[in-house]
């Protein structure tokens, strides 16, 4: 579904991304993970269009995304940090990204309903707390169904119960054989859901496996314990 071809970005002397290669298939949950500066949150962007790689190619569905924007309707963004207008009500927000999509397409209602934010629609956003922003962002990831979901850092600010509906819902939509992409931190909350592990160092893929075999391989039974191995392996060679 969707294939990274000897990606390299970058900006000035800086090498952010040093030839990836790497391809996600359908029906798949990622994680991506790294540490700081690794090339994370730059992979993301070449990915969503926002970052033009220096070299190389990005393939959605067999198709370049070079000098196309159509396929970004396929792709739900959750960032890190939401910005919105802060004059804005939620609702007004809600109203606004509804406008710029398909009025025919029946919107994905669960993540508004799970998180009742038929009760904030007048609250506007700049009064509004980490975790409900948060839930914004998430609501509006998936609102228009897309066959990729692309979450950075999705449960920051979140409590423990709006997580859990979160990961019900990522599981949900990987059941219908979506591809999600979770970048995130909290390795402990990766563990119960993402089947697949891309660790990136310096801009490098370090490891690209399924999270069982990793943990076979690493013979710990947390991600969190497995990363760390890699993480002391990949120390110890520079």
């Amino acid at each position: 579904m969707i294939k990274f071809s000897k990606v390299y970005k970058k900006f000035d002397k800086y090498e952010v991304l040093k030839d990836i290669n790497l391809e996600f298939k359908e029906g798949n949950i990622i994680g991506l993970i790294g540490p700081n500066a690794s090339g994370k949150t730059t992979l993301i962007k070449t990915l969503l269009g926002m970052v033009v790689p220096t070299s190389g190619d990005i393939l959605f569905m067999d198709k370049s995304i070079k000098k196309d924007w159509e396929y970004r309707n396929h792709i739900g963004y959750m960032p890190q940090i939401g910005r919105y207008p802060e004059n804005m009500t939620i609702g007004q927000v809600f109203e606004m990204i509804e406008d710029l999509r398909d009025k025919h397409q029946e919107p994905d209602k669960d993540l508004f309903n799970s998180y009742n934010l038929g009760t904030l629609l007048q609250k506007r956003m700049g009064t509004l707390s980490g975790g409900t922003r948060q839930k914004v962002s998430a609501y509006l990831a998936f609102l228009f169904d897309p066959k990729v979901l692309v979450l950075d850092e999705p449960t920051a600010g979140l409590d423990p119960l709006s997580s859990l509906k979160l990961k019900e819902k990522i599981i949900k939509e990987k059941e219908k054989g979506k591809l999600i992409i979770i970048s995130s931190h909290i390795l402990s909350e990766l563990d119960d859901v993402v089947n697949q592990i891309v660790y990136l160092e310096e801009g490098k893929v370090i490891v690209n496996q399924p999270i069982e075999e990793l943990k076979a391989e690493t013979q710990r039974s947390k991600l969190s314990e497995a990363i760390a191995v890699l993480m002391e392996k990949s120390s110890k060679q520079y």
